[in-house]
């Protein structure tokens, strides 16, 4: 009985989870993932419009019409067609042609609002899904618990959205890392930005995790939604569809989230663009971003980049995007803190020595879904009249904790921690103080003797605990890594080999 009680109290997104994964069956995550996420997208839009739909009929004496669209408009809440409302499709989830009938359910949607045109899945008929699967799909969603038309409801399936946005990226691996940044990351970047009002721009979106946990940190904080707006630009369409979902089902205006296929390197959207936030987590170490092509772009204020490696072109362009006083914070590949090819010194050199770095953060191992190089977080301020010239320094490699044994993440306590030292740092608080093998603030000019390298690591010291470091123990403690690390290898060697064998074989 104690086990059916563990059950039973599960969160709502995971018992949703269990159960769709179960219909996923031999469909691929990357394909599953479109069908769930349409179909959660569909649910929310229908409880919304039944909402304002049932306010509407009761109001028809005062000449409201429950059936006219430009009601729907007015109140910001996409119209749903007769033919593509929940309870229709409900009645027809058991028809061996339910896939059809979501497709067309979709394209009206996206008929009667310009804002969806191009955005939602209409891959439901496919040959690989199956019907009945399919309809079983449509009563999970359509849960009990998520009847009650309220706003409650519709809070819940953005929740529930974007829980399975971050599980399909696990299933998916390193593929599924290139639409979806690891939740505990991107509340970091928020916590320690805390964009309360302005503009808030993301030239590489994804999945729109940045804006969706920027609209979550204005409301946690009393803020008001309206005060921010976000812009944003991706070049996969795919994910760019989902970020538009993400938005919508969150109730944010994606009118100015962009696509192209060129990317904002060579396609930049939002070129006038200046924003109060920059937040974004760009391709590590990105080889092929057409360097080439933008030598003489007056972006490169500060150094032309490398064209084999976009980091410091990324940094650059962030930079450029910048209102007069605004701030950056972004994800980078390690690497960035101390290489000198190509260039790539020199333009950290002059960024140094502009006082634009405020913060630098050393993120622990296994954050990310699709590579498992060290990856740290870069804080970029302009005109800064506190802790001018000053850096902050801030090794986090030991925090967070393993959730499956190839992924790790930051806790809400690993986050406040990180978030409060860098507030305090940059209030110039006096309860701000250095912490030996944690944090360090750190003139420029010491950074200069040490050659512009910008590792945490060589600026906070060994804790003090490690003063009576147990060098046998750790060592003991590493090799079991180690031989655990390279079993690991010779069987996915084996594996490879013997699946080798088999097309050979075919």
């Amino acid at each position: 009985m104690a086990k059916v009680k563990e059950i039973q109290e599960e969160p709502l997104e995971k018992q949703l989870w269990k159960a769709a994964d179960k219909l996923r069956k031999n469909i691929d995550a990357a394909q599953y993932k479109h069908v769930v996420l349409g179909l959660i997208f569909l649910r929310y839009i229908s409880i919304s419009f039944e909402q304002l739909y049932n306010q509407l009929i009761e109001q028809q004496s005062e000449g409201a019409d429950p059936e006219d669209r430009e009601e729907y408009a007015a109140e910001n809440v996409f119209y749903v067609p007769a033919n593509a409302r929940w309870n229709y499709l409900v009645s027809k989830a058991k028809n061996p042609q339910i896939g059809k009938y979501i497709d067309d359910a979709m394209d009206v949607i996206e008929r009667e609002n310009k804002s969806l045109k191009g955005v939602l899945p209409k891959e439901f008929a496919r040959p690989n899904l199956d019907p009945t699967s399919l309809g079983e799909l449509i009563d999970l969603i359509g849960n009990s618990t998520l009847q009650n038309t309220s706003t409650k409801s519709a809070d819940l399936l953005g929740h529930v959205f974007e829980y399975f946005l971050g599980e399909f990226a696990l299933a998916e691996g390193k593929k599924g890392g290139q639409f979806y940044t690891p939740r505990s990351v991107v509340e970091l970047l928020v916590n320690m930005l805390e964009p309360y009002k302005g503009r808030v721009l993301d030239p590489c979106c994804g999945s729109g995790g940045m804006f969706v946990q920027s609209e979550k940190f204005v409301k946690e904080h009393q803020g008001r939604i309206e005060n921010i707006s976000v812009y944003g630009q991706e070049s996969n369409q795919t994910t760019w569809r989902l970020c538009k979902m993400n938005l919508a089902i969150r109730g944010i205006d994606a009118s100015q989230v962009k696509w192209n296929t060129e990317g904002s390197f060579l396609n930049d959207a939002h070129r006038d663009v200046k924003a109060d936030f920059v937040m974004a987590n760009p391709p590590f170490n990105d080889s092929d971003w057409s360097g080439d092509q933008l030598r003489n772009d007056a972006r490169w204020q500060y150094g032309v980049p490398p064209a084999g490696n976009a980091n410091f072109a990324w940094i650059q362009h962030f930079i450029y995007h910048l209102a007069p006083s605004g701030q950056a914070g972004f994800v980078l590949a390690k690497g960035s803190l101390t290489s000198k090819t190509t260039g790539e010194g020199d333009i950290r050199k002059a960024l140094i020595d502009k006082g634009m770095i405020a913060c630098i953060v050393n993120l622990p191992a296994k954050l990310f879904l699709n590579t498992q190089i060290p990856a740290c977080l870069w804080f970029v301020t302009r005109n800064r009249t506190k802790r001018a010239g000053e850096i902050l320094f801030i090794d986090a490699r030991n925090k967070g904790h393993l959730i499956n044994r190839r992924t790790r993440e930051l806790s809400e306590e690993d986050i406040q921690e990180i978030a409060n030292t860098y507030h305090l740092w940059r209030d110039e608080s006096a309860d701000y103080q250095d912490i030996a093998g944690f944090c360090a603030s750190v003139p420029v000019s010491r950074v200069a003797e040490l050659d512009y390298v910008l590792t945490p690591g060589r600026y906070v010291g060994l804790p003090e605990e490690e003063d009576d470091f147990n060098f046998a123990e750790r060592f003991t403690a590493l090799k079991a890594e180690f031989e655990e690390q390279l079993k690991e290898e010779e069987r996915l060697n084996k594996m490879i080999l013997e699946n080798l064998g088999k097309i050979k074989i075919l």
